[in-house]
């Protein structure tokens, strides 16, 4: 130790000893608490809690399936596909019949046009959808080409149907039979099954014996212990990730964009194997099934670029319709959000902010914790609320993304229960203790239309 003399220069007092001394290295005790150490993260898998909170799903094969069915009498339309047609109506009046037109772009209804077509009211759009045409009653349908039978145009002066024209949209808005027919022939869907693969994780832990029998640390008291609480954490954060960022080579089987035709055979006769010939499974996660399996333009959109500087009130709302057009049965969403993303979602008084632009003030709550343990604030758009969370996993490349869920069309599948396997490592009187944590989890996926992927920049 050092003390100032009368010249008010330090010197060493030869009672307290030198700063290289023994008092000075082995007998003082620097330390406030010696047996609490900060940690830097403590709720970590919010994506992981909320899907596991609605219960797991026991399955009795690594590779599942699952249901899922899109209901086609939400949207029932086709187009016009005759590059000669030559359908010319005159005046097209109530009752004027139409020359026999080819047609594609079915939706909702058989997957080709045949007689369960007949007598369907058809409203007529141009290929833009804004211009009315009319409507018309399907007469009969011949080696896939459509009849039609105008019922007049009740937004023109004459009630006259415009011609129809190459790529018109036809819309289905309902049926009309003639007395006295018989019942009409009927078409129906059928159910899709989709499916994922259960995924091995492994995390282990491993000390010395002579660690092992150290209790007298500071820090942590036992060393053991601290790093079994630690690599519970570190194999949590992996099944997180996995679940945000993972891929299964051959996909889930849902609508491919992509056009890549793999079964769910392919999984298991063709996958991925490891350095010695073993079988890899892996689980497809959210992220990348939203870019496989979404779209970033029309009503089906689920992917959205913003561009932080530009973006408005106008777009904010078109997206919100968008979102919630697939009612979800609690009214709200879940949002699993980088720091930057949900940055971008407080800037609401700030000039730069995008409310600022457009002059409207967005609603976004305090924050509050939820049942699950983590804070979260409500985002509220004119269509459904947003629980916005903090997602830690969701650095890096990934800060200013949103993950988007209807928690009822996500879940955990689970083959084999997160277990903690002790003292593992005994042969040859090895000295020391290794543990591991071991899961073999995989991610339920359904109606990915009902997910949105928001990509902030």
């Amino acid at each position: 130790m050092s003390v100032k003399n009368s010249a008010g220069t330090l010197t060493t007092s030869a009672g307290l000893g030198t700063q290289a001394g023994f008092l000075f290295t082995d007998r003082r005790d620097v330390y406030l608490r010696p047996n609490l150490t900060k940690e830097l993260w403590t709720t970590i898998t919010p994506f992981v809690t909320t899907v596991s909170s609605r219960g797991v799903t026991k399955v009795n094969d690594p590779d599942f399936k699952t249901f899922e069915h899109r209901s086609g009498w939400i949207k029932q339309e086709f187009v016009i596909n005759d590059g000669t047609l030559t359908v010319n109506y005159d005046t097209f009046i109530p009752g004027d019949l139409a020359t026999a037109a080819a047609i594609d772009g079915i939706v909702g209804l058989n997957s080709s046009a045949d007689s369960s077509y007949a007598n369907l009211i058809v409203e007529v759009y141009d290929t833009t959808r804004t211009t009315y045409k009319g409507l018309s009653l399907i007469m009969s349908v011949s080696s896939g080409a459509v009849s039609f039978k105008s019922l007049g145009n009740p937004r023109s002066a004459t009630n006259a149907h415009a011609a129809f024209a190459n790529n018109d949209v036809c819309i289905v808005v309902g049926n009309a039979f003639g007395e006295g027919t018989e019942a009409p022939d009927a078409f129906a869907d059928d159910l899709e099954a989709v499916y994922n693969s259960c995924q091995i994780f492994k995390t282990p832990i491993e000390i010395t014996g002579t660690l092992l029998e150290m209790t007298k640390l500071r820090g942590y008291s036992n060393e053991l212990m601290r790093l079994r609480a630690e690599k519970l954490k570190e194999h949590k954060m992996q099944k997180e990730r996995a679940f945000l960022f993972g891929t299964r080579s051959h996909g889930t089987g849902m609508t491919d964009l992509a056009g890549d035709n793999a079964t769910f055979a392919d999984s298991f006769s063709g996958g991925v194997t490891d350095a010695d010939g073993n079988l890899v499974r892996t689980t497809m996660g959210i992220i990348p099934t939203i870019y496989r399996y979404g779209t970033t333009t029309g009503d089906q959109q689920n992917i959205f670029s913003i561009v932080s500087t530009e973006y408005d009130y106008s777009q904010f709302v078109d997206a919100a319709e968008k979102i919630f057009q697939y009612v979800p049965a609690s009214g709200s969403k879940k949002a699993f959000c980088g720091m930057k993303a949900m940055s971008f979602w407080s800037k609401l008084s700030n000039d730069s902010g995008f409310a600022a632009r457009s002059g409207w003030n967005i609603q976004l709550s305090d924050w509050q914790t939820n049942k699950l343990g983590f804070n979260i604030k409500y985002l509220e758009t004119p269509h459904g609320i947003l629980e916005l969370a903090y997602a830690p996993a969701l650095r890096g490349q990934y800060n200013g993304y949103m993950v988007v869920v209807d928690d009822a069309n996500v879940g955990i599948a689970q083959f084999r229960p997160q277990m903690f396997q002790a003292n593992i490592k005994t042969d040859n009187g090895y000295d020391g203790v290794k543990d591991q944590y071991m899961s073999d989890e995989g991610l339920i996926l359904n109606l990915i239309e009902s997910a949105s992927l928001f990509i902030i920049s």
